[in-house]
């Protein structure tokens, strides 16, 4: 037997990403909750394809001790030896009966984290997507940092994953189009790791959240396969109603009107099977029907629509979705020639987009009116202006 604390700079660790997918599985999981460390040891030689002399000189052990903790001849007692082998093999101390500080700083940032992600998405929704930002930068980057130096417990990565799609989420909120891929790309990320949890309602999620945050991107295409996928995963009617508006958003940007006229009504007949919400409610619907009439060629319909009572809010809407909804309705009604409606619509929006920090709705503004409302279109430049300035302090 070597020195289990004997410098081992030379053995190979297996990478996190390697590691992650390992030790997240639900076969993983089952094999970690019986604490034994042979059974541990034989899962970890198996699915990265190491020999008994291969792991013993990761771990600081020769071929022949493991061989004997894995036939259950020799057991470990000692708690230096049992932390050093927890570390080599990106467990968390507890796993091996190991409780002390590294254990209890993991279990703190596993319960801070969650309320972080939890907080941040009610900051959001309320209007506040700036402070969610804020709030989950550190997050992220400290799992990352923590994934990266091979330590890739599953609650931790399942973590990782929702913090992921919240960052994307807000940014998405608070920057500018030509930003919007940083949105995109950290939605994105949160795929890499879902996928290997099989859990639909968690996959069904991030789909969701990074198909809009790619149609936002100006990846339509891209958006729409992954809006179609999310649906087709959605475990239940709630989830699946969660999707279908954006789904539906997707389509009428792309034109196609078909797939388009499906999502809403779906979404429309879900509405009396599912609790409403900011994004599955009837105010929010009529917003998505106008833009995707306009979207897929259908303006007369669009003015048609907005010509009718629009529906009652059934349901606390975000703020973000006032300021969408006046844009859409300023727009269609600026198709209709009523000039002085849009712009009364239109410069409201803008004084809402302000004040909530949105650019993205600022610069939706600006390609609505054009050249054909000067007023309007001043002020938001200006406004998007004053937001950039802010933002590159």
């Amino acid at each position: 037997m070597t020195d289990p604390g004997a410098d081992s700079a030379h053995t190979v660790r297996p990478s996190a990403r390697h590691a992650a997918w390992h030790w997240a599985t639900p076969e993983a999981q089952a094999v970690l909750a019986t604490r034994d460390l042979a059974a541990i040891l034989r899962f970890h030689r198996r699915v990265h394809g190491q020999s008994q002399a291969e792991t013993g000189a990761l771990i600081g052990y020769d071929k022949t001790y493991v061989s004997a903790i894995e036939l259950g001849k020799r057991r470990l007692a000692d708690v230096t030896a049992l932390r050093h082998i927890a570390d080599q093999l990106a467990l968390p101390p507890h796993v091996l009966g190991i409780t002390d500080p590294a254990d209890t700083d993991f279990r703190a940032l596993l319960q801070f984290g969650r309320s972080t992600v939890r907080l941040a998405e009610i900051a959001r929704q309320a209007g506040h997507a700036s402070e969610a930002v804020a709030e989950l930068w550190p997050l992220v980057a400290r799992l990352e940092a923590r994934a990266g130096d091979g330590h890739t417990e599953r609650e931790a990565l399942h973590l990782l994953a929702a913090a992921r799609i919240g960052l994307g989420t807000a940014l998405g909120n608070v920057l500018p189009e030509e930003r919007l891929a940083t949105a995109a790309h950290w939605t994105g990320k949160s795929l890499d790791v879902v996928a290997f949890f099989n859990e639909p309602a968690l996959t069904t999620t991030a789909l969701r959240m990074h198909g809009n945050e790619s149609r936002k991107a100006g990846l339509v295409g891209a958006a729409v396969n992954r809006l179609v996928r999310a649906a087709s995963l959605a475990p239940n009617p709630t989830s699946r109603a969660a999707v279908l508006p954006l789904l539906a958003r997707a389509a009428g940007v792309l034109g196609n009107a078909p797939l388009f006229d499906r999502a809403v009504q779906e979404s429309k007949a879900l509405l009396d099977e599912v609790d409403h919400t900011s994004l599955v409610n009837p105010v929010a619907l009529y917003e998505i029907e106008l833009r995707g009439l306009i979207g897929t060629g259908r303006t007369r319909t669009a003015i048609l629509r907005a010509e009718q009572a629009a529906p009652a809010a059934t349901t606390t809407v975000a703020p973000q979705w006032r300021v969408i909804e006046l844009i859409t309705t300023g727009r269609v009604r600026l198709l209709a020639g009523d000039t002085q409606g849009a712009a009364e619509l239109l410069v409201a929006a803008v004084h809402e987009a302000r004040a909530q920090r949105l650019p993205h709705q600022l610069q939706r503004v600006l390609r609505a009116v054009g050249e054909t409302l000067p007023a309007a279109k001043d002020a938001a430049s200006q406004a998007l202006t004053r937001l950039r300035t802010e933002m590159a302090a």
